[in-house]
C-alpha cells in the first residue's frame, strides 16, 4: 500500500489499492513469462527443450522459414461460475513466442518436434556434410 501525505497528514492512496494487480485476484491468471529453452548440441544434432506446462499439443505453432525457427503458442481458457447471488467470470491468456536463427548445418526439412508432460522438445538434425567424419587409417606403402 501507498502513502500520500497531504498538510503533513497521512492518508493511504486508494487509487493504488483499487488499481493494485491483485485487486479481486484480477491479474493471478495472467501469464506473461516466456518458457526458457535448454539447448543441447550433439554430434548429429541439436536438441530444444522447453518447459511449457498446462497445453496439448494443438496449442503450439512451430515454423521454419528462411533458416528462422519460431516456437508460439496461444491458451485461451473461459470458465463461468453461477452460484446462489453471484456470477463469476474468468478469462485466462497466456502466450508466448520465441524465435531461434538456425546454423546452416541444421537440415531444415528433417526437423522433428515432440510434446510430452509439459515439455516441448524440438530435433534439429544437422545435415550429412556438417556431421563429423570418422578417423581414416592411412596405410604406408
Amino acid at each position: 500500500m501507498s502513502i500520500v501525505k497531504r498538510n503533513n497528514l497521512v492518508f493511504p492512496s486508494l487509487m493504488n489499492e483499487i488499481f493494485k494487480p491483485d485487486w479481486f485476484g484480477g491479474m493471478e491468471n495472467v501469464a506473461t513469462s516466456t518458457p526458457a529453452v535448454n539447448i543441447k548440441d550433439s554430434e548429429n544434432r541439436f536438441d530444444l527443450e522447453l518447459i511449457v506446462p498446462g497445453r496439448k499439443k494443438e496449442d503450439f505453432n512451430i515454423e521454419v522459414d528462411n533458416d528462422l525457427l519460431t516456437i508460439s503458442s496461444e491458451l485461451k481458457n473461459e470458465e463461468e461460475v453461477k452460484e446462489e447471488n453471484y456470477t463469476r467470470r474468468e478469462f485466462r491468456f497466456s502466450s508466448f513466442k520465441r524465435a531461434f536463427t538456425l546454423p546452416e548445418t541444421i537440415d531444415a526439412d528433417a526437423i522433428k518436434a515432440d510434446y510430452v508432460d509439459g515439455v516441448l522438445k524440438v530435433e534439429l538434425p544437422k545435415k550429412e556434410e556438417a556431421l563429423p567424419k570418422p578417423k581414416r587409417l592411412i596405410e604406408l606403402k
